[in-house]
């Protein structure tokens, strides 16, 4: 893929294009306490829903969640067996489980009701690995992947009740307002580090995306997280929290509580921009700061 179609790199420069205004007078130093699904959480930073990170550090995912639960922070799982998640929940890491679209709806309630039974957070689906880059279905670790109707969100949505259900891979409002007609409780707005090229800037219709759904649901932002700076970038836009992979995945490697460092570390630096901006708490992040580059 060549620079010009690059999802991640348009991404990037996406991001590095907003600017943003200083407003000094009245500020305060910021909290960044964030209530989630009836929890209470110390930042909006939250793990990206990966898997297999065993080949990161020994025991990996669960590392992970440790490093989460001690940032005060939410953890989410991507695919793994069903013994790693009920290990994972077992650290107190409050925790989301996203399930993929398996052909084999049985195996999707199967693990709507092991994830719910396990006492997660939240549960939901990864819609954007349905379909491979040869325009067929995916296959993911051996497992066939299918589409989904809007039919079947709702039958997923009333297997976890009374747990939230979330969407991973909206990237339109389109697809936004089918979750929402759905009973969904909260959408992850992401690219999947690029699996489409040419793929919308997740902030660039994140704006969109609000307006269409309201302030009812919950909207979290995945793709190219690197610092407390792009956080708020995220929640200036319309985010109620964000999702931060590959660069908590690079932490990992010094263990649990170098994940935990790297988030509250994250989270100072988006104090400083929340303090600089005359936020002071995340509600009052206000969106009018950002300016995009025309120069």
């Amino acid at each position: 893929m060549n620079s010009r179609t690059d999802s991640n790199q348009i991404t990037r420069d996406y991001f590095d294009a907003m600017l943003i205004e200083a407003r000094y007078w009245d500020s305060d130093i910021p909290s960044t306490e964030m209530e989630l699904f009836g929890s209470a959480f110390h930042t909006p930073l939250m793990t990206a829903a990966l898997s297999h990170l065993h080949n990161v550090c020994e025991n990996g995912m669960v590392e992970f969640a440790k490093g989460a639960a001690a940032a005060g922070a939410v953890h989410w799982m991507g695919m793994g067996e069903d013994s790693e998640l009920e290990d994972i929940v077992a650290t107190g890491a409050k925790t989301v489980k996203i399930i993929k679209p398996h052909r084999d709806n049985d195996e999707v309630f199967r693990k709507i009701r092991h994830a719910c039974g396990c006492g997660v957070l939240a549960v939901g689906m990864d819609i954007d690995h349905a379909f491979s880059a040869d325009g067929g279905y995916d296959v993911v670790c051996g497992l066939p992947m299918h589409s989904k109707t809007t039919e079947e969100l709702r039958q997923f949505v009333a297997a976890a009740d009374p747990v939230p259900f979330i969407v991973k891979g909206v990237l339109s409002a389109r697809d936004a307002e089918k979750c929402a007609a759905a009973g969904v409780q909260g959408i992850v707005v992401s690219h999947h580090h690029g699996i489409m090229p040419s793929a919308v800037p997740p902030l660039m219709v994140l704006p969109e995306i609000r307006r269409a759904v309201g302030d009812d649901m919950k909207i979290f932002v995945d793709c190219g997280i690197e610092s407390g700076l792009d956080v708020f970038k995220c929640l200036a836009t319309g985010a109620d929290a964000v999702c931060v992979g590959r660069e908590l995945m690079a932490a990992l490697k010094g263990g649990s509580i170098a994940v935990t460092e790297r988030i509250q570390e994250m989270n100072r630096e988006l104090m400083a921009i929340m303090a600089r901006t005359g936020a002071k708490s995340l509600a009052e992040i206000d969106s009018s700061v950002i300016r995009m580059r025309t120069f």
